[in-house]
């Protein structure tokens, strides 16, 4: 990066709960999202998936009642759990996407985010149906950058984290809290990676984790997330198990314990 470009990246401000850059500096957005007279409002509380399967898990448990519409070919329901309403919103996949997304939905009134994905464990004592809790993030991604936080760290809302955390030891599943990696580079997560990611104590692989993150901080709304190990490089050689049946368990008390995070959460945590 030249060292004009960089004092360019350098001068980026970060705007408000769900607002876009505005003024006349050269680091201003050109591009905002907006509300657009055709958009319907979501609901203070949005689950953001990656997969078609989590979210049909996710839809048969708060029954929908309307409709489903669709934010840049995302699929999004409204439904409700534990007498509170949630929005449903997948597949947002890989970070790009998955943060135009977030932004759209943040302008349409969602107060708080929770990401419910899969990963890929890096450490041998993290197996196929564990969960991770991500409580700090390292990027390889390319979309986090251009979202400075003037110091802060790319991580999860500490509210919505400690939600999830009292929620999970409550439970009988296994599961481990941590850092995880983030990457656009799916069929580049080399063995050098792989090792040195190891050595640092990372968790897990994912690709939207960082960048959810760092746009939660950015834009100043709550954003966390939960992962379920769907498969293992730790030996550097791949062992999926998206088909397995311990994955299938974990995905579905995965899917319940956002929910109940989401129903829990009281705007307190903003």
């Amino acid at each position: 990066m030249s060292s004009d470009v960089a004092a360019i990246a350098g001068g980026l401000s970060p705007g408000g709960p769900g607002a876009p850059d505005v003024g006349g500096s050269p680091s201003a957005a050109i591009i905002n999202p907006t509300r657009e007279a055709w958009d319907e409002p979501v609901t203070a509380r949005v689950i953001l998936t990656f997969t078609l399967p989590d979210y049909r898990y996710l839809c048969r448990l708060v029954e929908p009642a309307g409709p489903v519409r669709y934010i840049y070919n995302c699929a999004v329901r409204e439904g409700s759990w534990e007498g509170r309403p949630i929005t449903l919103t997948a597949p947002a996949l890989g970070a790009p996407y998955a943060v135009m997304v977030l932004e759209k939905l943040m302008v349409l009134g969602a107060r708080m985010v929770l990401a419910l994905g899969w990963c890929g464990s890096l450490q041998p004592g993290l197996s196929i149906g564990d969960l991770v809790l991500p409580t700090a993030t390292i990027s390889t991604e390319g979309t986090s950058g251009h979202y400075p936080l003037d110091g802060q760290p790319p991580d999860p809302d500490p509210g919505l984290s400690g939600i999830l955390r009292r929620l999970l030891s409550a439970s009988d599943h296994r599961w481990q809290e941590g850092a995880v990696w983030s990457t656009d580079g799916f069929y580049r997560e080399t063995v050098q990676m792989v090792k040195a990611y190891q050595a640092q104590g990372i968790l897990g692989v994912d690709m939207e984790m960082a960048a959810l993150f760092t746009v939660g901080r950015f834009r100043q709304t709550p954003v966390a997330g939960l992962l379920v190990v769907s498969d293992e490089l730790s030996t550097l050689k791949w062992n999926p198990g998206y088909r397995s049946e311990p994955f299938r368990r974990a995905r579905d008390q995965a899917a319940r314990l956002v929910l109940a995070a989401a129903a829990e959460w009281d705007g307190g945590h903003v």
